[in-house]
């Protein structure tokens, strides 16, 4: 922990609070910042801050110093100043600021805080994953505004990770763009989130696993079981769809319905729009009352930037896995909410036609992603127990 004008900066939990309020930075932002101060003793070379942050990974030096300037923005400085981050003109940067180190050092991550580890791509890309309970493993899937440092203590994502942990080792990371993941990915597309999961799995050890996906998160699971059928045991996919809303336009009329929905959204997030982030939270989770709406919010800025919200909203619209699917060969479970506003009950129904053997049960409920206070969600979970159960404990078939 270190402590300096009115700002604490916690690697252990990956925080930053300003005045006792949590601040959102970026995570290469926080990199930046916790590595100034852990050698504030002296100036850090541009070169090696760059090699700290980025690794392998050939980057510009404007993006360092637009890092350095978010960084500065977060704790209360600038470049004028320079009352805590000095730049030393052809070196590089210290951190000038008093700083204290209240606390004892911690023995461990705090509780319900994950060990997050980071794996890295042959282009230098890094995604961040974590693992939690104990068991056979189990691969989630990434899907859209996660937080592996904020999962935890969010109404939407805290009742998932407890019950696909409850009974295994829970594998789940967040997706590039999101989280602890790097933000600034060049390629988001089908097939680079498909490598991010292949990348995970590798650093997690992990051979033959069932594979969760909820979302968009489905067509990922679905591309990964139909590329590494020997590892996928089982699929259990989750509010999920062959075709995104692009994608499954049939006529001119639908597809410029499509588009110009996604245009008012494009305006909406760069404008910050309250109103509009409501509606679309509502969408998601319309049976909630407005607490979960604005958590759903809160979570959404936190974990990602606007210029990725449009990016994720234009490449979810045109994802399509419907000639995949056909060639799944492990047990599939298709869960969908019968009143679901963001993906139709159809989408569920298309999507287990086309995967062979595979089971459809619709659940009771008009959210997108279920809650831990809806009756429907005790029936998501004993369908995952009944349909993982089966392969618990057994010889790999």
């Amino acid at each position: 922990m270190y402590a300096f004008a009115g700002c604490e900066l916690d690697p252990t939990r990956f925080e930053l609070r300003r005045d006792g309020t949590p601040v959102h930075v970026e995570p290469q932002v926080f990199d930046v910042l916790a590595y100034l101060l852990a050698h504030r003793e002296r100036v850090v070379p541009k070169a090696e801050l760059l090699d700290a942050v980025w690794g392998e990974r050939f980057v510009s030096d404007s993006a360092l110093t637009s890092r350095l300037r978010a960084a500065r923005r977060a704790i209360g400085d600038d470049g004028t100043t320079q009352r805590l981050i000095a730049t030393v003109h052809g070196v590089g940067y210290r951190f000038v600021g008093e700083v204290t180190e209240p606390g004892e050092p911690a023995q461990g991550p705090p509780e319900n805080v994950p060990d997050i580890r980071y794996c890295r791509s042959a282009s230098g890309g890094r995604t961040a994953y974590a693992s939690a309970g104990v068991g056979p493993p189990l691969v989630k899937a990434a899907n859209w505004f996660t937080g592996l440092d904020r999962e935890r203590e969010s109404p939407v994502w805290a009742h998932w990770i407890d019950a696909l942990s409850a009974h295994h080792r829970l594998v789940r990371y967040d997706m590039r763009g999101c989280g602890r993941s790097d933000w600034d990915a060049d390629d988001f597309s089908l097939d680079a989130w498909v490598e991010d999961l292949e990348l995970v799995v590798d650093s997690a050890g992990l051979d033959r696993f069932p594979l969760v996906g909820h979302s968009h998160g489905g067509a990922i699971a679905i591309a990964y079981a139909v590329r590494h059928p020997e590892r996928v045991s089982r699929l259990f996919l989750v509010g999920s769809y062959a075709r995104g809303r692009l994608a499954r336009a049939e006529s001119a009329e639908e597809r410029e319905e499509v588009r110009l929905d996604m245009q008012v959204g494009r305006l909406a997030w760069r404008r910050d729009d309250r109103a509009y982030r409501q509606t679309f939270a509502a969408q998601f989770v319309p049976d909630e009352p407005r607490e979960t709406w604005d958590a759903f919010n809160d979570l959404q800025r936190a974990t990602t930037s606007t210029e990725n919200v449009l990016r994720f909203l234009d490449t979810f619209a045109d994802l399509d896995v419907s000639a995949l699917a056909a060639s799944v060969r492990c047990p599939t479970l298709v869960l969908h909410a019968r009143r679901d506003q963001r993906v139709p009950t159809w989408q569920a129904r298309e999507l287990a036609a086309q995967i062979p053997g595979s089971t459809l049960r619709l659940l009771d409920s008009g959210n997108h992603i279920l809650t831990a206070t809806e009756p429907a969600w005790a029936d998501l979970v004993r369908e995952l127990d009944q349909f993982l159960g089966r392969s618990v404990g057994r010889p790999t078939q």
